[in-house]
């Protein structure tokens, strides 16, 4: 039995490259000499169902497989521009997936790439939990700064107040408030909006927050419609924003699996588990 381990720190990683920027990639020609393709074209017809296999999963063909041209040299001191593609893990997961399975090596590069695209997505499933729970925490503070400022425009009652937070998210969600947002992601009656929104999300709500707040202070607005207007309007043009840059708007962002609640709980697991080592 191959040593899979071994073969593919030898072989499938070595053939790893990385950009200036420290983004990993594989040269396709080096993917197919890995993969025993003999010929060029024939390795293309495997791309090319690789790239259908990542149209068909929703996924953008451009982030995992790059066009490019490359000088080799083809001896004396002799080089000339052959055509490349610069793939992502991803890609290269796709491509194995799609090559001849009577090639013990495909078998085993299916191995590998599954089981380090794995890894990679748990990884980036890790760091996303962090950057919820962060933000989640940034937004505790900040909102209360906001709820100060609105204070001092004439936001004075309870209701008052929660028509303000309102506002704030009709303008960021195109009308929607929070009873509509919350009934939107499906939640239970006693479940927090925010604990259940990703970090592009709550960024955009904290960018909101923090620009209202500093709005409210620094053109010492007065008045609780006009607090509820600036709340709205700010919320809109962070909307604009996001449009102007091509992001997916609010509303439209998928919903995490689990809650910030869930995360807030793993996160003091840990700490008790380092406090008692």
């Amino acid at each position: 039995m191959v040593d899979l381990k071994k073969y593919s720190k030898s072989d499938f990683e070595s053939a790893k490259q990385h950009t200036d920027e420290g983004v990993e990639f594989w040269y396709a020609r080096d993917l197919k000499d890995l993969l025993e393709y003999g010929q060029w074209r024939n390795f293309l017809k495997v791309v090319e169902k690789a790239k259908e296999s990542c149209k068909n999963a929703k996924n953008d063909i451009g982030d995992h497989f790059a066009d490019v041209s490359k000088m080799v040299e083809i001896g004396s001191d002799t080089k000339r521009n052959i055509d490349d593609i610069m793939l992502s893990r991803y890609a290269c997961y796709l491509i194995v997936q799609n090559g001849d399975p009577r090639k013990k090596i495909i078998a085993l590069g299916q191995t590998y790439f599954a089981v380090k695209t794995r890894e990679r997505e748990n990884d980036e499933a890790f760091l996303e939990d962090q950057k919820r729970f962060a933000i989640r925490n940034e937004l505790r503070t900040h909102n209360k700064s906001l709820a100060e400022a609105a204070q001092m425009s004439g936001v004075e009652t309870p209701k008052d107040h929660g028509i303000f937070q309102n506002k704030g998210y009709q303008g960021l969600y195109k009308g929607l408030g929070v009873k509509d947002i919350h009934k939107r992601k499906g939640l239970d009656k006693n479940q927090k909006i925010l604990d259940h929104m990703g970090s592009t999300e709550l960024a955009a709500i904290l960018f909101r927050a923090t620009q209202t707040d500093d709005k409210l202070r620094r053109e010492n607005i007065r008045g609780k419609e006009n607090a509820n207007k600036t709340h709205h309007d700010v919320g809109k043009k962070v909307r604009q924003t996001i449009e102007e840059l091509g992001g997916t708007m609010p509303e439209d962002l998928e919903m995490p699996d689990k809650s910030i609640k869930e995360i807030e709980k793993k996160h003091e697991k840990k700490l008790m588990q380092g406090e008692s080592e």
